[in-house]
């Protein structure tokens, strides 16, 4: 009769210490006072990743729990969402023709702002330097999706009436300069005050330039907020209060560490509003086409802003980021 074993075969045991170096098991999550200053949350008390651990350690920390896995999963599975609907609103993918690239561009750029933040909330913990890297390229990522914004609104959303006023006229290059000022003021923010600083600095280095942009970046739905456009503009401006504001957290410290806090909320808000407002551009789109493809001709200017807005935010944030090289050399 042959024998039976339970015991695992050979070649499982020959795998599993490969295995076990690729996966290797992550340390449970720390408080506040096991982390550097930098990288703590106000009134969130609770459930750090320890700082130094190899960089593998922090991407399976997808599948721990802890203060950053909502704020990674929220953006990342956002991103995914908008990657797959890159297939066009009808399912058969984009035509690259002048009439579809600005609703292209603004797709790039919302999964390039979505998959950025996520980036940025998975490697914080790793270390100080870092960590101030990979928020300067959500700075970046940012800057770019609000210009993106503004350029798919100003094509496809915005009245007629309003593409001819001064404001019309203006809003293409002032969405570049406020795009430019928003990544500047984060990145200068974000590397010269952490959140022990008062509220007042980074309000004025943060929430004003950014909320500047967003208003008008709105602009062109300003006619239409009566109909189907609040949802979107509603959701932003939720997220804008509680990036702002520490609440609930604050009424309650170390009750939301893993799942409630605002910064949690706030990238929940704005990846909802995301989703919302590219299905209103797609829709806006398939009713403008024809349209837009007889004028096709004057729609070539609008997608050239797209690059060099991208390469002055990113020699912004590395003039940054040798500025902080510098400063740790002395």
């Amino acid at each position: 009769m042959p024998l039976v074993s339970f015991g695992p075969p050979p070649l499982c045991l020959s795998v599993l210490p490969w295995l076990s170096r690729l996966l290797p098991s992550l340390p449970p999550p720390v408080r506040d006072v096991d982390v550097p200053p930098l990288f703590r949350q106000r009134f969130v008390l609770s459930g750090y990743r320890p700082p130094g651990l190899p960089l593998r350690c922090y991407v399976l920390s997808l599948l721990q729990i802890h203060n950053q896995t909502l704020n990674v999963w929220s953006h990342l599975l956002a991103a995914g969402i908008l990657g797959f609907r890159l297939q066009g609103p009808e399912g058969q993918g984009f035509s690259l023709d002048a009439a579809s690239l600005p609703l292209v561009l603004y797709v790039f750029s919302a999964v390039m702002y979505l998959s950025c933040s996520a980036a940025a909330h998975l490697f914080q913990s790793h270390s100080e330097q870092l960590h101030d890297w990979f928020f300067f390229l959500d700075s970046v990522a940012v800057g770019v999706f609000q210009h993106g914004s503004a350029l798919a609104l100003s094509v496809y959303s915005a009245d007629a009436a309003w593409t001819q006023s001064m404001l019309g006229k203006v809003f293409l290059p002032g969405s570049t300069l406020l795009a430019w000022s928003c990544c500047s003021a984060c990145c200068y923010a974000k590397l010269h005050f952490h959140w022990l600083n008062p509220l007042n600095r980074k309000f004025l280095l943060q929430l004003v330039p950014t909320g500047t942009g967003f208003l008008l970046v709105i602009g062109p739905l300003v006619q239409r907020l009566t109909a189907q456009s609040w949802s979107p503009v509603a959701l932003f401006l939720l997220s804008f209060f509680f990036f702002s504001c520490p609440v609930p957290e604050r009424f309650a410290p170390g009750r939301y560490d893993i799942i409630g806090h605002a910064h949690q909320l706030s990238h929940i808000l704005s990846a909802l509003g995301t989703l919302i407002q590219q299905e209103a551009l797609f829709h806006d789109f398939l009713w403008r086409r024809p349209a837009l493809i007889r004028l096709s001709v004057f729609l070539f200017p609008f997608p050239c802003f797209q690059l060099p807005v991208s390469l002055s935010l990113f020699s912004q944030v590395w003039s940054h980021r040798v500025h902080l090289r510098d400063s740790a050399a002395e």
